[in-house]
């Protein structure tokens, strides 16, 4: 460890890790660079914002056997959102970098470009132009699939870094996954780029310690991990409530601008165009009680499908627990499902069939989804016309999905939940108790919508049976006109009856 004092303020800093040459000073954010025998400093370092992660500098773990310490860290921004990577230093001198978004972390250590050449069995690595979400790429005898494809630009940091990290400082990085297995493609140098390797992990198997207790995340810029802090919309005024560190991109419930509050001061970035107010059987901030937690509603969404038969809409809940984190629970006509982002992909066995957890899922629906209405506070930027192809694997009760967007793949696993447990969940809910109190009517909506598309299937058999009737005797036509009646009039009639509850 090689100890100095700041060039700038004279406060004590140090490299713990030989392969570290830029440090940030604690004291006055002073960018010092190591070369040769002196260190330089060559300004200020932004302050990182602090969010919700219980991770600091000292931080200490364990993985594959040998401990490491978290000894820096430098903060990453792209245009929905922002993340966290954090430089660890092994015992044995080694380094690499313990990612940390939205409380799923990933850590990964660099391979060597002869460790990389004899894994790569003499293939290109591709630029990242050619990259696109779901791009395979071949390492080591696995083949990986691209899961985010983004250019991003340094915010802040603070800590020691094994590089050179100044005012926009920006990193094209590709991350891709085979199931648990993580790879990162860097081009912040450009080509070819650096190769990280590594896997999803939680704290736990990383045996964390040293991290911040909740008291700690009070004191730091009033960025207390799900504390509701109150904000007034700058375009509107009306009261926001939202909670800071946890999800920093609201859309204001009075007026649908969005704000954007990971910068000093909340700013408006886009006027949306004015929406209805949405009746919605759970409202940001509603309260419940799920698996013995308390988990508070966030945020809500609106999405469509865009069927040209039938749409179908559905509305998504973004929930949080300090303990556990967040949570989706998704209600449609049909019911409500609980839904888990999953940190360990499922393994595609054939184009249409996927496996997880030694369970074997089939290809069902494919179909794209649009944002229609959305609400509350999120952990990336919403915004109204948002776009997501969804592809369905499995039965409805325990299903995967693929969501793959323009920047990104996720896979999700949705188990269905009865009415009256989410109703159990959020007993004071009124809008909920109200849906609770009523079960047949959305059974009986799903069972219209099965009736009307059996009804079109038996209209099309009935016209070619008769039609070359009716083209030689007037009584065929007879038999359509009354079969079309008989048809239509009982499902026309339960409607209206429908309506007018």
């Amino acid at each position: 460890m090689q100890e100095i004092n700041c060039p700038s303020c004279g406060a004590p800093a140090a490299f713990r890790s030989s392969a570290a040459v830029m440090v940030v000073c604690e004291y006055c954010h002073s960018t010092l660079l190591k070369d040769a025998d002196t260190v330089k400093d060559i300004g200020k370092m932004s302050a990182v914002l602090e969010d919700y992660t219980p991770l600091q500098i000292h931080t200490a773990g364990q993985w594959g056997g040998q401990g490491f310490t978290l000894v820096g860290r430098i903060q990453l921004r792209y245009d929905a959102g922002l993340w966290n990577e954090w430089y660890v230093l092994f015992d044995d001198g080694s380094d690499g970098w313990l990612a940390d978004a939205s409380g799923q972390y990933m850590l990964t250590r660099r391979v060597t470009p002869a460790q990389s050449a004899a894994q790569l069995d003499g293939e290109a690595l591709p630029r990242f132009g050619q990259l696109t979400p779901g791009t395979p790429l071949y390492f080591d005898k696995h083949r990986y699939l691209a899961s985010d494809v983004r250019s991003a630009r340094c915010t802040g940091g603070q800590g020691e870094l094994p590089f050179a990290v100044g005012a926009g400082w920006t990193a094209q990085v590709a991350d891709f996954r085979d199931e648990g297995r993580f790879l990162t493609l860097d081009y912040a140098d450009g080509d070819p780029p650096a190769i990280y390797t590594g896997q999803a992990v939680t704290l736990g198997q990383l045996k964390c310690q040293l991290l911040r207790e909740a008291e700690q995340i009070a004191g730091t810029a009033d960025r207390y991990r799900g504390k509701a802090v109150p904000l007034a919309c700058p375009d509107c005024g009306g009261p926001i409530a939202y909670r800071a560190g946890v999800a920093s991109f609201v859309v204001c419930p009075s007026c649908h601008s969005q704000i954007d509050c990971t910068t000093s001061t909340a700013l408006v970035l886009e006027k949306q165009r004015e929406l209805d107010a949405l009746k919605t059987s759970l409202s940001p901030g509603d309260t419940g009680t799920i698996d013995g937690k308390p988990y508070t509603v966030l945020g809500l969404m609106q999405c469509t499908d865009h069927d040209e038969e039938e749409a179908s809409t559905w509305v998504e809940y973004l929930l949080f627990n300090e303990q556990r984190g967040l949570m989706w629970l998704v209600e449609q006509d049909s019911g409500w499902d609980r839904v888990e982002v999953l940190d360990t992909w499922p393994r595609m066995v054939s184009g249409t069939t996927a496996s997880y957890q030694g369970q074997t899922f089939q290809q069902g629906y494919d179909y794209g989804s649009e944002v229609l209405y959305a609400a509350g506070t999120f952990n990336w930027r919403v915004r109204v016309g948002d776009r997501t192809r969804l592809t369905e694997f499995g039965k409805p009760a325990r299903r995967l999905t693929r969501e793959t967007s323009g920047t990104e793949i996720v896979w999700t696993l949705s188990t269905t939940v009865a009415r009256a447990q989410v109703a159990q969940w959020f007993k004071g809910s009124p809008g909920l108790a109200e849906a609770a109190r009523a079960p047949q009517a959305a059974a009986s909506g799903t069972d219209l919508a099965f009736c009307r598309k059996s009804a079109k299937v038996y209209a099309i058999l009935l016209a070619i049976l008769n039609v070359p009737v009716a083209l030689i005797t007037d009584r065929g036509w007879i038999t359509i006109v009354v079969g079309f009646l008989l048809l239509w009039a009982p499902i026309w009639l339960v409607q209206r009856w429908a309506g007018k509850d």
